[in-house]
């Protein structure tokens, strides 16, 4: 085998943390997708591998793929398993200073905001909560 039978994809997964990056970079592009109306596979899908193969000290990301989850299960049409996700999102969320992961919030709100049941009330109060906690003004 040589250096020209691996794609860039390979090398990049190849390194320590790559597939859970891999993983969590098909997961936006899927999200993305589907929010363009050309959906491939399902993006809580991708966010759930990203989630499995994430090495500890990354916290960080970890949260941002937990919002990511919640916020693809909602766009996904299941709304309780969003709120499950959502309120894990928020734990974890809660616990890291991250200005990127409060941003975050935003794309959970949106995602959830054609849902009126108790649940997803309760995670669009605690999201608001947390994000006003941690005000940005990073786009993300």
């Amino acid at each position: 085998m040589t250096s020209t039978d691996f794609t860039s994809i390979d090398v990049f997964c190849a390194l320590d943390v790559g597939k859970a990056e891999h993983a969590g970079a098909r997961a936006v592009s899927a999200r993305d997708l589907a929010g363009l109306g050309r959906p491939r596979k399902r993006a809580s899908t991708h966010f759930e591998d990203a989630l499995k193969l994430r090495k500890p000290g990354f916290d960080r990301v970890r949260v941002m793929d937990r919002v990511g989850l919640a916020a693809a299960l909602f766009d996904e049409g299941e709304a309780e398993r969003g709120a499950a996700a959502a309120q894990q999102a928020l734990d974890d969320a809660a616990r890291v200073d991250s200005t990127l992961v409060a941003s975050r919030l935003n794309t959970l709100l949106y995602a959830a905001r054609s849902y009126e049941t108790g649940a997803v009330d309760e995670v669009r109060t605690r999201a608001r909560d947390l994000a006003a906690a941690r005000p940005t003004t990073i786009a993300a």
